[in-house]
């Protein structure tokens, strides 16, 4: 027994707690979402182009395809955790690759991404009903979320409406590359989505890291900005 007096406080012997996740700087969130946009939607894309206008359709489907995989490949291979949207845009391609082969037409490979667009965006806007929106899903692929971060008001109202967004989005190029499709002749399509696409998708990520970081600044959520000329070691 302790002496009188000497009884040990229990308070202080409880584990110690383990210490908060570093705040990735907005540069740092921007890179990553700069990467996993390069890596999941243009680089396919380019590559696809390249491959229809110089061997064919088919090719530039293998094309596609192979560097989807390929890309999951490396990424597992060495140790780096897979985005969503590079699973995602992995998944969508096999889905349009096959049914363009067994349909013998390539008209169903280029009429699939905008069903699926369309379908995207309804999945978006079903979401919405649940406690967590699509967009809380993929955000831990740009952000170190933990529980206590993505339960507070703010940020779920940003997931919210950043949701609603994409759904937007989603269904407004699913309308419009639907119109070109049965409207232009098909190299005319392929040069229109080939520029189309990516741009919208990079003017909304941009849109998209705005907002969020105007309300992860508000939340203090992202280290400050190192001052000019500091060295990085």
């Amino acid at each position: 027994m302790a002496p009188p007096g000497l009884t040990p406080d229990m308070s202080t012997l409880a584990a110690p707690q383990a210490p908060p996740t570093p705040r990735p700087t907005l540069s740092a969130v921007v890179r990553q979402v700069a990467v996993s946009l390069l890596v999941a939607c243009i680089i396919p894309v380019a590559l696809f182009y390249a491959a229809f206008v110089t061997v064919g359709v088919g090719a530039a489907m293998g094309v596609a395809l192979a560097w989807s995989y390929g890309a999951i490949a490396w990424r597992k291979w060495t140790g780096r955790r897979t985005s969503g949207l590079l699973l995602l845009t992995a998944l969508v391609l096999t889905g349009r690759t096959l049914i363009a082969s067994l349909a013998d037409s390539t008209f169903f490979y280029f009429f699939q991404p905008i069903i699926s667009d369309g379908v995207v965006g309804t999945a978006f806007l079903l979401s919405l009903i649940s406690a967590r929106p699509i967009v809380a899903r993929l955000a831990g692929d740009f952000y170190p979320m933990d529980h206590e971060i993505s339960l507070r008001p703010g940020i779920v109202q940003l997931f919210r409406q950043l949701t609603m967004f994409w759904a937007a989005l989603c269904i407004g190029k699913a309308v419009v590359m639907g119109w070109l499709l049965f409207s232009q002749p098909l190299e005319s399509f392929v040069r229109i989505q080939t520029v189309a696409t990516p741009t919208a998708n990079i003017l909304a990520a941009a849109a998209t890291i705005a907002a969020a970081a105007l309300v992860g600044r508000k939340e203090g959520l992202l280290a400050p900005r190192r001052p000019a000329g500091a060295l990085v070691l």
